[in-house]
């Protein structure tokens, strides 16, 4: 077998690995958040979820573009406080919010080092028609003290997502496409919780949101062992 044919299979089950390990624990969190009696599940697997994508990310991003990585390192660590925020009991929605705020604008500077801001406008339309779309929903039920939090919010998303698709469209590489996915799951996934928090709750809600959560966290990480300058 070549050198590089031996490398990209290390490369694989090595990724294959982690993600096993990481569907595990999710599916862990997800069943404590719906089983009677198992809620400890739920508070123990949430956050170690997203802190085994954070270690894939140092453990497989070696040869990545290293600033890139420790932008995406630092807002799955954000991602983490937020996780923690959002499964306390009591109401610590705003800091969750405010947690995962800090999480996209680091992502986003992360994003802006591999292309330059709006590299390209379609993504920004895109996403500016979805956000739209989500506030008409949302707002009518909006607190009034969580209307502008909640405006930000969703334009940074919105803005770090459309952003990682016009990477994608710049680069035209893995990275690009493994980011591009990921904003795309956490702009599904943050709709979801918000619908079904503040409009139309419905009983799958928790489920289809960690699964899709999970799925963009993993997706980012992935873009960061994946980016070269």
């Amino acid at each position: 077998m070549s050198q590089p044919t031996a490398t990209y299979t290390r490369y694989v089950l090595s990724t294959r690995g982690w993600g096993a390990v990481v569907a595990l624990s999710a599916a862990l969190a997800i069943a404590g958040a719906y089983a009677p009696g198992a809620i400890w599940l739920h508070y123990l697997f949430k956050p170690a979820t997203t802190l085994l994508i954070a270690a894939m990310v140092l453990r497989e991003g070696a040869g990545a573009d290293p600033r890139y990585r420790r932008a995406i390192f630092a807002g799955l660590l954000l991602s983490t406080a937020g996780d923690a925020f959002l499964m306390l009991p009591g109401d610590w929605f705003v800091f969750g919010l405010g947690s995962f705020l800090c999480a996209h604008l680091a992502y986003l500077v992360g994003l802006c080092r591999r292309a330059r801001p709006f590299a390209a406008a379609w993504p920004f339309l895109a996403y500016a028609v979805v956000a739209a779309a989500v506030m008409s929903v949302l707002w009518p039920h909006l607190p009034n003290e969580l209307r502008i939090p909640v405006i930000v919010y969703v334009a940074v998303l919105a803005a770090m997502a459309a952003q990682a698709a016009a990477v994608w469209r710049k680069r035209a590489d893995a990275a690009g496409a493994a980011a591009a996915i990921g904003g795309a799951c956490f702009v599904f996934s943050d709709a979801t919780l918000a619908i079904d928090r503040f409009a139309a709750p419905f009983a799958a809600a928790q489920a289809l949101v960690l699964v899709s959560y999970w799925a963009a966290q993993w997706w980012i990480g992935r873009s960061a062992t994946l980016a070269r300058d």
